[in-house]
């Protein structure tokens, strides 16, 4: 069996402050607001070693996945919700419900190999897209059930929300 990935949530998804926050990252300017801060995240994240994020007390599950970057090169550290499912982190290409694909996800295409750190741990991991339908549509539930906001996203794109495995390296 497999290393477990480890999973630290903290706060409550079902605190009406999160519902509340939730539904606002739903709405366009609420997209946008998360947008505008996700640099405060990924400083967050990266100062205490992915032990706390900024959404955390809304019991949001981020984590910091470092790709590199496919035309320069260098390491690129993205914020984003997951989906822990034991010994597999589930990440998901929504950018918001914008009509592109966000860049890590074509990162993640041209080197699968990155970085994930979680609970003070950089873990090494290797990504492959989840391209089974019935598996993409019970994982993405998964993602509906963290914020209602995926369920926007879908509805504002036609492009495919690439979902991607990640298992350790």
């Amino acid at each position: 069996m497999a290393t477990q990935f480890p999973d630290r949530q903290w706060g409550s998804r079902t605190h009406p402050i999160s519902r509340l926050t939730s539904r606002f990252a739903a709405t366009r300017v609420g997209s946008l607001v998360v947008r505008v801060l996700s640099p405060l995240d990924r400083r967050v994240l990266e100062r205490t070693a992915g032990r706390y994020t900024a959404l955390g007390p809304i019991g949001a599950p981020i984590i910091a996945l470092t790709t590199t970057g496919r035309l320069s090169g260098q390491p690129r550290t993205t914020p984003l919700l997951y989906v822990h499912g034991g010994d597999v982190l589930y990440v998901i290409g929504s950018n918001f419900g914008q009509s592109h694909h966000p860049a890590w996800t074509a990162n993640l295409l041209a080197d699968p190999q990155a970085i994930v750190t979680i609970t003070g741990e950089r873990i090494p991991v290797r990504a492959e897209v989840l391209a089974d339908p019935e598996s993409k549509a019970r994982i993405f539930g998964r993602f509906v059930e963290i914020s209602e906001a995926y369920a926007a996203y879908r509805t504002r794109t036609t492009r495919d929300l690439r979902i991607f495995t990640l298992t350790r390296d």
